[in-house]
């Protein structure tokens, strides 16, 4: 992903983008690093970015979520899934819950690069950052980013899954009208911490963007022993690679994360709803009891599709709208390799 500032989901967790180093004028006041133009151009240019990719390949995440949540689906590849919805349930089908996903995305990607450039702004002061100081920050920004999201995420996995046909009869089906309407029947229903659903293993996949910012790093230290600078490709490919690695590392939490946001399998024989924090170890047990260890893997082909191939067109964006931005403003921005 873009070396900027990631999910994730899963960024979705899917979708958290790394922020990339750049050279900082003498040390600023708390406020003024927390409150400036700089970071507020990487939050809008990360979000912009994230909400084009996102855009351009949402039927694979569509697709991905479909494998995650939907158990007794019996097409197993992206494309075959993809091919069963449009025949059962029309051609915009894998674009249903747009709407809410992109305003999800945006809000999450904007509060991402927003929290980790103003606090690398406020803690680096004009020296060279570090490995580990990245992985500080990215950290912390992504625990802030689930806390402040996650509301916004449930209702968006929820809306996208509204109509579908599934083929486990266990899910409980939904009747909301809209984004408003669906926190209001979700608030009535199940109560309001219900907004919070998966915010546990959300929280732990606030390590996603910590392992590619160690593999990203490690990988762009040997390639400028080689080389003066990184080009393009080299950024891509190591950021690809490295949102990979991640991703299959922590790809059953997501599973998980997935299925408590959506909230609507029981638990048999007792017939209870889902929801509660405690019962990630359940699910992911049951998972393998099932489906065997690879059960947990499943719909992993689809996110890592969607995931290299969001990562790639969200860096170019926000390379570009980084760097216009910048140039228009007149603000000096100068990247650290």
């Amino acid at each position: 992903m873009a070396r900027a500032g990631p999910t994730v989901g899963s960024l979705d967790p899917a979708v958290q983008p790394v922020a990339a180093e750049r050279q900082q004028p003498p040390p600023p006041s708390a406020m003024s690093s927390i409150a400036s133009y700089e970071s507020l151009v990487h939050a809008v240019s990360g979000a912009v970015g994230s909400m084009t990719a996102m855009t351009v390949f949402f039927p694979l995440d569509t697709a991905r979520l479909r494998l995650q949540v939907d158990e007794k689906r019996k097409s197993k590849t992206t494309p075959a899934v993809l091919l069963e919805i449009i025949k059962e349930e029309g051609l915009l089908a894998p674009y249903r819950g747009w709407f809410p996903v992109i305003s999800s995305l945006c809000c999450s990607n904007f509060v991402y690069f927003y929290t980790f450039n103003s606090l690398k702004a406020l803690w680096v002061k004009g020296q060279h950052s570090t490995t580990g100081k990245d992985l500080v920050l990215g950290v912390v920004a992504g625990v802030v980013n689930v806390l402040l999201t996650t509301p916004l995420w449930v209702v968006n996995t929820r809306l996208k899954l509204q109509g579908a046909k599934f083929r486990n009869e266990d899910i409980v089906p939904t009747n909301y009208k809209g984004i408003i309407d669906a926190f209001h029947q979700i608030i009535r229903d199940e109560g309001v911490l219900a907004l919070w659903n998966g915010t546990f293993p959300s929280l732990l996949l606030v390590f996603n963007p910590a392992i590619q910012f160690m593999f990203y790093e490690g990988s762009k230290r040997k390639l400028l022993k080689k080389q003066l600078q990184l080009t393009s490709l080299d950024a891509f490919v190591i950021g690809a690679i490295a949102k990979a690695v991640a991703t299959t590392l922590t790809y059953p939490l997501q599973t998980v994360q997935s299925i408590l946001r959506f909230g609507r399998h029981r638990l048999n024989p007792e017939n209870r709803t889902l929801g509660s924090l405690r019962n990630v170890l359940y699910l992911l047990q049951q998972r393998v009891r099932r489906f065997g260890i690879m059960g947990l893997y499943k719909g992993l082909e689809a996110k890592l599709l969607q995931t290299v191939l969001t990562a790639a067109l969200m860096f170019l964006v926000y390379e570009k709208l980084t760097a216009a931005t910048f140039t228009v403003m007149g603000l000096k921005h100068s990247r650290k390799h």
